[in-house]
This record gives C-alpha cells, sequence and structure tokens, in this order.
C-alpha cells in the first residue's frame, strides 16, 4: 500500500514573487523601561513589495529623492532657479525704487 504525497513545490522564487506582487507589513514596537518608567520607545514599520505594488498603493518617495532620482535632481535644480530668478527680480526692483527715493529726495533740497 502505497501513501500519496499531494505534490505542492513552491521554490523561495516563488514565494517571493507572491510576497511581492501582494505586500507584506511588518509592525512592531520596541519599549524599553526600568522601574515602570519608559525610556525609549522605537516603532518599527515595514513593508516589503514590488516597485508596482508600492506606487499602487501611493509609496514613492524614492522618485522624488534628489539622492536617488536625476528627474528630482532636475525638479530640485529648475526650483531653485525659478526661485533665484523671482529673487534677483525682486532685489532690483528694490534697488530701482531706493534710487529713485534717493533722487526725489535730493530734487526736494
Amino acid at each position: 500500500m502505497a501513501v500519496e504525497h499531494p505534490m505542492q513545490s513552491n521554490t523561495i522564487v516563488d514565494v517571493l514573487e507572491k510576497v511581492l506582487d501582494k505586500g507584506v507589513v511588518i509592525a512592531g514596537d520596541i519599549r524599553v523601561g526600568i522601574a515602570d518608567v519608559e525610556l525609549i520607545t522605537i516603532k518599527i514599520r515595514l513593508i516589503v513589495a514590488s516597485v508596482d505594488k508600492a506606487k499602487e498603493i501611493g509609496m514613492d518617495w524614492w522618485e522624488n529623492d534628489p539622492y536617488l532620482s536625476s528627474q528630482a535632481n532636475q525638479n530640485t535644480y529648475d526650483a531653485l532657479e525659478e526661485e533665484n530668478k523671482k529673487l534677483r527680480e525682486r532685489l532690483d526692483a528694490l534697488e530701482n525704487k531706493e534710487g529713485t527715493d534717493r533722487l526725489n529726495m535730493s530734487e526736494e533740497k
């Protein structure tokens, strides 16, 4: 009499594919205290998912991080250029106004 075992093969690749496709969240807290006095609390939140799944749930921080994305670097550079241009225009306007005010004051004397 032979015993039959169901043939189910889950390789590490299959398991990893399922985990990345669905995503896994691991959450936990570590609290260190002495005599009922809490000294430190560490909250740990970890998500393991594919890039597509992370984007689907709204986690795309790496796209805006200038250390991780050249596009983010360009966006930051463009924003700084625009801010610099506006500040220069304001400075020029203030300097022109000050010069006009000085001119008017000298004409009044």
